[in-house]
């Protein structure tokens, strides 16, 4: 059968597309290769360590250490059943919603390996050996990415470990060492340690999380040192052994880290190894990911698309499912108006960060006056109703047209705080919004307030 729109992964960039294709009214087939519908979305990434992270936050009685103390536990003795039971909760609930709405536009799914036979074909797999052919005007590639691998890795499922593999641990350790320190990397070692787990971050890079502003990071960075995490950064790693009763990670100065289990998280991989590519004249980099145009989403072939992580940064599940839908759009001569300039990104580690705009070191590589505007959370009333001792909201403001040029948050709530100033970003607004609108009191949205006011009085009136 031929389709309109064949879409390769069922993951937020996919689904998103095909949802957008039928509205169109064209014939859609989802082909996904994993046991349900999905994506690494909901079934291995941003889903399951969401899901992870609030209930070890809640059965920890982590929000509420601020008022009795750090040895305040809702539950005493988390077990890993205390954190699937919840897990495939919502990942049923995720999969149901993704089939019901399938099912109402009319999009047809598959489970199978996809792999192009030429510019307007590809062959069906399935699992148990079935194979089809299918014709399609137009495709989209959105096959997501798996946990990098290095074959010097000892990964075997009870020292050494993979981040998809996190989700399937028996116990939970009593000691970690996360290599990697990008997104997945805190986000895995902040969650442990809230649940008590002593905790060894290495990096070998100087820096981490380059695309955030710094001062954002250093405070973040204090928090996770303050609450005992060891993080060593600038450490190239030597060797991981996994030994019968511990992992042993060997640093290139010669230091070796012990722990009963290593979390090794530096990097992912596009899962477009078995696809075919070099049939319709797509090429993949060293990670599989695929070269896009920025705008369209069209790859160098021209009726062929890639969206979501699989074509690198940012990676998110928001931004993904934005590129599915203009992918789509575009495939279809269907016009859109240039997209915002700005879109938050979101790291859901412990405490969260969020931002949109610039950060202040980019705002002084363009060179103009700006003035910055703080506040802490502790300084609004809810904060100190909920026991927040620490995070803060950092505004960026241009002098010369008052205009707010970048938010910045850690601490808790950050991932829905943001969208305030991401709208007024997107909206044009300036430093005065803050200061003559009213804000619901009490609320950590009131930093915004505070923030907008701590900048004025240093800009004045204009």
């Amino acid at each position: 059968m031929d389709y309109d729109m064949l879409v390769i992964g069922s993951g937020p960039s996919g689904r998103r597309a095909a949802v957008q294709s039928a509205k169109l009214g064209k014939a859609v087939l989802v082909v996904d290769r994993g046991r349900r519908l999905g994506g690494v979305s909901v079934h291995t990434g941003t889903i399951p360590s969401k899901t992870l992270r609030e209930t070890v936050l809640n059965l920890s009685g982590w929000r509420e250490r601020g008022f009795y103390g750090r040895g305040y536990r809702v539950k005493q003795d988390i077990l890993v059943g205390d954190l699937i039971e919840r897990l495939h909760k919502t990942l049923d609930h995720e999969v149901e919603v993704l089939q019901h709405q399938f099912m109402r536009n009319t999009v047809k799914s598959a489970r199978a390996a996809v792999k192009f036979l030429g510019p307007n074909r590809a062959s069906l797999t399935t699992d148990t050996g079935d194979y089809s052919e299918v014709g399609f005007a137009h495709a989209l590639i959105a096959v997501g990415t798996r946990p990098h691998r290095p074959r010097d890795v000892p990964f075997d499922k009870t020292r050494v470990f993979d981040s998809d593999e996190m989700l399937e641990l028996e116990r939970l350790p009593r000691t970690l060492t996360v290599i990697g320190a990008g997104v997945i990397g805190v986000e895995y070692a902040t969650i442990f340690s809230a649940l008590d787990v002593p905790v060894t971050l290495v990096e070998p890079r100087n820096t981490i999380l380059d695309f955030v502003d710094r001062e954002i990071v250093d405070d973040f960075i204090h928090q996770m040192r303050d609450r005992g995490m060891t993080i060593r950064l600038g450490s190239a790693i030597k060797e991981i052994a996994s030994k019968p009763d511990y992992a042993e990670v060997t640093l290139a100065d010669g230091r070796t880290i012990r722990s009963e289990m290593v979390l090794y998280a530096a990097g992912r991989t596009g899962n477009v190894g078995a696809l075919g590519l070099d049939v319709v004249g797509i090429e993949a980099d060293s990670r599989g990911r695929i070269k896009v145009d920025p705008q369209t989403f069209r790859t160098s072939a021209p009726n062929i698309y890639a969206a979501g992580d699989v074509i690198g940064f940012p990676s998110l599940a928001s931004t993904s499912m934005e590129q599915g839908r203009v992918a789509a759009c575009h495939a279809f001569g269907v016009p859109l108006p240039p997209p915002p300039e700005t879109f938050p990104y979101g790291i859901y580690a412990v405490p969260e960060i969020s931002t949109v705009g610039q950060s202040e070191e980019q705002v002084r590589e363009g060179g103009g006056a700006y003035e910055v505007g703080v506040a802490r959370f502790r300084e609004t009333s809810r904060g100190h109703i909920m026991g927040v001792n620490t995070g803060f909201l950092k505004l960026l403001f241009s002098i010369e047209t008052r205009r707010l040029l970048g938010a910045h948050i850690v601490g808790e709530g950050a991932t829905e705080l943001i969208h305030i100033g991401q709208a007024v970003i997107n909206l044009g607004g300036t430093v005065d919004f803050f200061v003559n609108n009213t804000f619901n009191y009490p609320t950590l949205a009131e930093a915004y307030k505070i923030a907008g006011l701590d900048a004025w009085a240093r800009m004045g009136r204009g």
